[in-house]
């Protein structure tokens, strides 16, 4: 290994990539940022039932998170191209961080109502909008190009480790110390990983290329550019099915497990680590995986797997069987999330690649949060189990046309070479 923590060797194994210095110290930043942010989102639900919010004020709430992703994303891959990262990062993760903060102050003064909680979810998601795009970028510049793939499956395990530790310590402080726990421990969690952007990330040297591939007067030109490619394209298109159709899993499991079951927080915190643990599995699964193994079949197929295991989960009439099928479906969502998004940054040129990334952000934030909005209405006309079946129907339908058209046009190459940016 270097002096600079880049590696040495020819045969090349992907945890070594944790002892380098950037890389590193990255990935365990962000593991602490993320444990904070899942404890957050499990106890918010929560909070908001024990509010007395309806179905509907729930799927509200996510989309009042995920909403901004539909027009503030792009603009935050444009940052992502044009400006230093870190300090995108550090500016909007440090407001970020107020809004649980004042959540814990909220609830200590016994003043919290569900609209608050629902405008801070608004406030939080303009700012992820923003700044996303620029933290998915910062794994493929402190990596060389044939580490991408193993880098973004390595980050893609801390992030679904702490979906599982998160959950757990939230179930944890939801039954002793209450929900303002859970928010103390999200606003806590910031710090770390801003430290680590303003001093670790390196400083991006903005160079004209940005600039000058495409015309100043279409800041956008660069998003057309990236949809321009059948590979990406086809990409970007199954990820929005996926999370529009069954990313509402996440947002109503509280629903499933209070309502349908009657179960209690920890049941909900246990059934959100069972995702998490499957995410996990499939997330350190693709480690194993061929860097030039071709991510479009992987992503399509594991996108219509979802698809059935969300039909399971509706039509599952047992509390005890939830938690195996909420495994199936984070291992589903992971290889499909973590697939395409490999293909994104390591096929799209490298100046465009914060717009790629934030084309992928779109579809997945972007596709949860319309997604939660029209399940919620659905929840509310015909109760959860049958909203969730119509959902996991359609994801299969949608998911098998797309793999079918992607397919017909470019069939499945069992491996892919380089970073092509053309897939025809």
């Amino acid at each position: 290994m270097t002096k600079d923590g880049d590696v040495k060797e020819d045969f090349f194994d992907p945890l070594i990539l944790l002892r380098t210095r950037r890389f590193g110290t990255f990935w365990f930043a962000s593991f602490l940022s993320n444990i904070g942010t899942w404890a957050q989102q499990v106890a918010q639900p929560w909070l908001l039932l024990s509010l007395g919010a309806s179905p509907f004020l729930l799927g509200l709430d996510t989309f009042a998170l995920g909403a901004p992703v539909w027009l503030l994303t792009l603009t935050g891959g444009i940052l992502a191209d044009r400006a230093d990262r870190r300090r995108v990062i550090a500016i909007f993760q440090s407001i970020q961080m107020l809004c649980p903060t004042l959540l814990v102050v909220l609830l200590l003064t016994g003043a919290v109502k569900p609209w608050m909680v629902i405008t801070l979810s608004l406030v939080i998601g303009i700012t992820d909008a923003l700044s996303m795009p620029s933290f998915q970028t910062i794994v493929s510049t402190i990596v060389k190009h044939e580490q991408i793939a193993a880098a973004l499956a390595l980050n893609s395990t801390q992030f679904n480790l702490s979906r599982i530790l998160g959950p757990a310590i939230a179930g944890v402080l939801l039954v002793s110390a209450g929900a303002v726990g859970c928010f103390a421990v999200s606003a806590a969690s910031y710090l770390p990983f801003i430290f680590v952007a303003w001093w670790i990330l390196p400083r991006q040297n903005i160079t004209s290329n940005a600039h000058d591939v495409f015309d100043r007067r279409h800041p956008f030109a660069g998003v057309l550019e990236v949809i321009r490619i059948p590979n990406l394209r086809g990409g970007v298109m199954t990820v929005l099915a996926s999370s529009t159709l069954c990313g509402p899993l996440i947002t109503f499991s509280p629903v499933l497990v209070r309502s349908s079951f009657q179960g209690s927080a920890m049941q909900f915190s246990i059934a959100i680590s069972s995702f998490g643990a499957g995410a996990l599995v499939g997330a350190i699964a693709l480690l194993f995986v061929d860097a030039n193994r071709d991510r479009r079949m992987i992503g399509s197929l594991f996108a219509v797997a979802l698809g059935i295991t969300l039909v399971l989960v509706a039509i599952n009439p047992w509390l005890w069987a939830l938690p195996l099928l909420m495994l199936l479906a984070g291992l589903a969502m992971s290889v499909t999330n973590i697939s395409i998004n490999t293909l994104l940054q390591t096929q799209a040129l490298p100046q465009l690649r914060g717009q790629a990334v934030s084309l992928f952000m779109l579809a997945m934030r972007g596709g949860i949060s319309l997604g939660s909005l029209l399940t919620g209405m659905s929840v509310s006309l015909l109760g959860v189990h049958r909203a969730l079946l119509i959902d996991g129907i359609l994801a299969v339908a949608v998911q098998a046309l797309i793999g079918w058209s992607w397919f017909k046009n470019n069939g499945w190459n069992r491996r892919v070479g380089g970073a092509k940016t053309d897939s025809s």
